[in-house]
């Protein structure tokens, strides 16, 4: 499952765009008034500013090359704070086989950087923010996780792992949608609480998904 674009928004355009742009050095693919697009790996990223929302903040995670944590991490490490957390700057999930840092950006997005040593993704070349790959996870914030984890497998979404009432990926490692209940707090976050925040997602075969307020999505555009 490929997430071709992630659209989001932000009380901070101006700042969240040049982190994107000069501090990760991800090509600028559009610059408006209002908007700004991003390119990563196989995934735009795109930011709207908005005045509804004070501080709107979203989870999302990049894929880099399985064989390159360490060389990634102290690349990113130079341009932007690491979150700790219980006194770590990374963390390594068994059942994931997968080795993540974290940071914040201007907008208070919670930006991972994931190596997945299951996939087949080695480079030999030295990182650089265009060994990103793309967009690997988006959270997806709800009040009750499984009913809407099973309207996802409604459409052909699988689970990639159990269900569980607190955290549910839906997807593969190349792209997941990380259904969280609403309150839960993101791991590697400075303590914050998942919140809702409109968010829509165009995936490789489904279309673009605008998942709403009530749990509920739309797809917009057929594959």
């Amino acid at each position: 499952m490929i997430l071709e674009r992630v659209e989001l928004l932000t009380a901070n355009l101006s700042e969240t765009k040049s982190f994107y742009k000069d501090v990760l050095e991800l090509e600028l693919v559009e610059d408006r008034e209002d908007t700004f697009i991003v390119q990563a790996g196989a995934t735009q990223i795109r930011f709207e500013a908005t005045r509804e929302y004070d501080r709107p903040f979203y989870h999302f995670a990049l894929n880099i090359p399985e064989n390159q944590f360490r060389e990634a991490k102290s690349w990113i490490q130079s341009r932007a704070s690491l979150i700790q957390e219980e006194g770590d700057d990374e963390v390594f999930f068994t059942s994931w086989n997968a080795h993540s840092v974290y940071c914040e950006d201007p907008s208070g997005n919670i930006v991972e950087f994931i190596a997945r040593h299951n996939l087949p993704n080695a480079i030999s070349r030295p990182f650089h923010s265009r060994e990103i790959q793309g967009v690997s996870e988006i959270g997806v914030v709800v009040h009750e996780v499984i009913p809407f984890v099973r309207t996802l497998n409604g459409i052909g979404l699988p689970n990639w792992k159990e269900d569980s009432e607190g955290l549910t990926p839906v997807g593969v490692e190349h792209g997941l949608l990380i259904v969280v209940r609403k309150g839960r707090t993101w791991f590697f976050s400075n303590q914050k609480p998942a919140e809702y925040y409109p968010l829509r997602v165009t995936i490789q075969g489904i279309g673009r998904m605008t998942f709403v307020e009530d749990s509920t999505f739309v797809i917009e555009q057929a594959p």
